[in-house]
């Protein structure tokens, strides 16, 4: 009975809750939606009216948010629920937005158990007591292909948090198996920190190797952004993004990178350089 109540509500606030054209159409216009086709535009349409129906989203303290900022970061924190369930963010109601980077003095454990607290400037962050927290001018140049996304970033730790801490293991789809995801994650989450501990170039951030959740988070980053790095490098993990999401970002997205051996003759590869435009 309560199932079929949220459907029904989620059904009127689709059909009675319009978002203005221009606006949207400007959103669309950013370059990681590129290639959605009608229907694809229609998901994520429904999942933005939703989500912004759903969440309180406003800014920290006396920082003001326009409708258009709150619709830049609805889109892009829909995208990874695109082929998903419209209520895949329901566990949780408030996305906090900062007009800078922002400091937080959270605790944190150490390597043998002992608890500190110092200060971090963050992009965003994902807290297990309910919100979500976003610098706006992070979130504005996230749509831009680069590799670097910090509202699917964030959003992917939401997910993942889904069956209780995030740990890089979110809930996974029937027909995903256990034993793939472990596997295939493990074997590049080892691979990629002795790359990064041997000063291998990478054109992922290091960042994914501080632990399996932002490992997962970073990935997820790259896979809506630049998805040719992971399907080349680690080809199984990226099937199992492709059966997470329910989504193939290589088959609409133009290919932007290529590793040094398939470098076009006029592209010159830089190793500080992640992308090959």
């Amino acid at each position: 009975m309560l199932q079929l109540l949220r459907h029904y509500q989620q059904k009127k606030v689709l059909n009675t809750h319009a978002l203005p054209e221009s606006p949207w159409q400007s959103v669309l216009s950013k370059p990681i939606f590129m290639g959605l086709n009608a229907d694809e535009r229609q998901r994520l349409r429904d999942r933005v009216v939703w989500f912004l129906h759903e969440k309180a989203v406003f800014g920290a303290g006396d920082y003001q948010l326009s409708d258009h900022q709150k619709l830049v970061i609805a889109a892009q924190a829909c995208l990874p629920i695109l082929n998903l369930d419209i209520d895949s963010y329901r566990d949780w109601k408030t996305v906090v937005v900062y007009p800078t980077p922002f400091v937080t003095r959270d605790p944190r454990p150490d390597a043998i158990g002992l608890v500190h607290e110092s200060a971090q400037v963050l992009a965003g962050q994902a807290r297990h007591d309910g919100p979500v927290l976003l610098s706006w001018p992070d979130s504005r140049t996230a749509p831009e292909l680069d590799g670097h996304n910090v509202v699917i970033h964030e959003f992917a730790h939401k997910l993942d948090m889904r069956n209780g801490t995030a740990n890089g293991f979110p809930p996974l789809h029937k027909g995903m198996r256990v034993a793939d995801w472990t596997q295939d994650w493990k074997q590049a989450y080892l691979d990629f920190c002795r790359r990064i501990d041997q000063g291998e170039p990478m054109p992922i951030d290091a960042y994914a190797a501080t632990n399996p959740a932002e490992f997962f988070a970073v990935f997820s980053e790259v896979f809506f952004e630049i998805p040719e790095i992971i399907a080349t490098l680690y080809p199984a993990v990226y099937r199992q993004l492709v059966l997470f999401y329910r989504q193939d970002p290589a088959t609409r997205l133009p290919r932007q990178w290529y590793p040094p051996a398939e470098m076009p003759p006029d592209v010159t590869y830089r190793p500080d350089q992640a992308i090959a435009w």
